[in-house]
């Protein structure tokens, strides 16, 4: 094992912390959240497919407008905006903190659909930052996740095969897409989902990243 690279959304940081800010907008935000998580990575696979990248950033705000009019609901500019800017303010996983920092002697890296603005942002919001040795996002490829490209940007970062990277998420179609990259995959997952039909089978499975110290152990 060479490094430890970590997908951002849903793994490190909880997406479902936006939803006291979309409460602004309706009385009901659980079910908005979950339209508008869904539109925004819907939109990354058909914005891929098409060969038309916005960064995510943009995705994010289109799947936003989708979401309002789906449900019917009105926002002002400066609601919207607000809506955006939880983005930049999501709560880490309550272990986080302390899992990074027990595992501070190897490599720790970001790989993620966010932009290099939007990640940046919530590292130092979360006073994160001097937690990752680097922050890789899928704008340098102008395509997102799952397709290879992306993952190949930790392996060209670290210099390193890709079996040597231990890589985590707690979606689905991002740990399909990285273990048939070749990478050693870790499923982070926290709500004990069924693993998608995609043929693609995780190294190991957790349910939350304080198991991760102790496993490292296993693989050194």
């Amino acid at each position: 094992m060479r490094a430890l690279v970590f997908d951002a959304y849903g793994t490190l940081f909880d997406v479902a912390s936006v939803t006291s800010a979309c409460g602004t907008v309706t009385a009901t935000p659980e079910p908005f959240v979950a339209l508008w998580r869904a539109k925004q990575l819907e939109y990354t696979f058909l914005r891929t497919l098409m060969g038309q990248y916005r960064d995510f950033w943009q995705v994010t705000a289109d799947a936003l407008h989708y979401t309002l009019k789906r449900l019917g609901l009105t926002a002002t500019d400066e609601q919207k905006a607000q809506l955006m800017q939880a983005w930049l303010t999501l709560q880490p996983f309550p272990e986080v903190s302390e899992t990074l920092q027990r595992l501070s002697h190897y490599p720790r890296l970001i790989l993620s659909n966010g932009s290099l603005h939007m990640l940046n942002q919530l590292l130092e919001n979360t006073a994160l930052a001097s937690a990752f040795d680097a922050v890789l996002s899928v704008e340098a490829v102008r395509r997102y996740k799952p397709v290879p490209q992306v993952y190949e940007l930790a392996t060209r970062q670290l210099g390193c095969a890709a079996r040597e990277v231990v890589f985590l998420s707690a979606n689905g179609f991002d740990v399909a897409g990285a273990k048939a990259f070749g990478f050693t995959v870790c499923w982070v997952n926290r709500t004990n989902l069924p693993l998608d039909e995609l043929g693609a089978t995780p190294d190991t499975e957790i349910r939350t990243l304080a198991e991760l110290p102790n496993l490292v152990t296993t693989w050194q």
